[in-house]
């Protein structure tokens, strides 16, 4: 059986669609079949890529056909392919065209690259922590969704803070008004959890993340839960301000006073392909490009001629 690669594209961008085009031509002839959404498709028509037979998904190829996912696009991209093959095992590899793309495993300039490491399956696969989080509102439940990145409750009013109280493993720890509550994962502390202070958390380590946002209070940390902890926001009823639950930026709900968000981390993780093995440290400084001057590294120790151990220092 043809190997079969789904490709996602984010091609109200010219240069994804290029991208698509190169990657399905590339693909055929390494003997892979491309496919696509119809919509995708029909955007890359009158390009070369419509010579090569690319197929289409849900129509003449089914998910469970897929070996892998490429995605041609941002962070944002890789979120919207994550969630149309949630139900699946297919991993997804993502070529950066956004900005920082720190769930992209390569740049545009390494597309070829990336491709041969498909065909020739030089590639592997982790898996990513996702949450479960459901709402709960008059003891009936609103919503129930999930997210690799975050959840995030925020005020619904621009002008006006909402109250909320802060829980951790069903025992309650504060208090306060606020712009909102971020609830993470280690994936998702280098997004939206990060631009509210909190830490980055390597993607290794088994954990979760409450971020408040500009909150009123002297107990506002950031705080890292157990992997296995229960984290939950209430919207107080007080003010009668609604909230907004945002998922991963792209999946909403209205939260009514007296709502309850419940996140947990989910049994089902996202598998993301991984052709340079880099460590996290590496890709921190190269995506938000920090300064490292002066740096040595470690001390290595070894022996001179009279047997004494030297070191960097010596």
């Amino acid at each position: 059986m043809s190997r079969k690669i789904l490709l996602f594209a984010h091609t109200g961008r010219p240069e994804a669609t290029m991208a698509a085009a190169q990657a399905c031509v590339r693909l055929r002839e390494a003997g892979l079949i491309p496919v696509m959404s119809r919509g995708d498709l029909e955007i890359i028509r009158g390009t070369e890529a419509e010579s090569v037979g690319v197929q289409v998904i849900n129509e003449n190829v089914a998910l469970d056909d897929i070996e892998l996912g490429v995605v041609l696009g941002g962070d944002g991209s890789i979120l919207r392919a994550a969630e149309i093959i949630r139900h699946t095992d297919i991993p997804l590899i993502g070529v950066n065209l956004g900005h920082v793309g720190f769930l992209a495993e390569s740049e545009r300039s390494d597309l070829d690259e990336t491709v041969d490491h498909i065909v020739n399956r030089t590639y592997t696969v982790e898996e990513r922590m996702a949450i479960d989080v459901v709402v709960w509102s008059q003891g009936q439940i609103l919503t129930h969704t999930w997210a690799l990145n975050e959840a995030s409750i925020e005020k619904g009013n621009r002008e006006k803070m909402i109250e909320v109280v802060i829980e951790v493993d069903g025992r309650p720890l504060s208090t306060f008004g606020c712009d909102g509550v971020v609830m993470a994962t280690p994936t998702g502390s280098t997004a939206y959890a990060f631009s509210g202070g909190g830490p980055i958390v390597w993607p290794e380590v088994e954990a979760m993340l409450m971020v408040p946002l500009s909150a009123h209070a002297l107990f506002a940390r950031p705080m890292v839960t157990a992997p296995s902890s229960t984290m939950a926001v209430e919207v107080l009823p007080a003010n009668g301000h609604y909230g907004v639950l945002w998922c991963d930026g792209r999946r909403t709900n209205e939260l009514p006073p007296g709502s309850r968000i419940e996140v947990k981390r989910s049994d089902k993780p996202v598998r993301l392909a991984r052709i340079h093995p880099a460590p996290f440290s590496e890709r921190l400084v190269k995506k938000f490009d920090l300064p490292t001057r002066g740096w040595r590294g470690p001390v290595r120790r070894h022996r001179g001629d009279n047997d004494r151990e030297e070191t960097q220092d010596s």
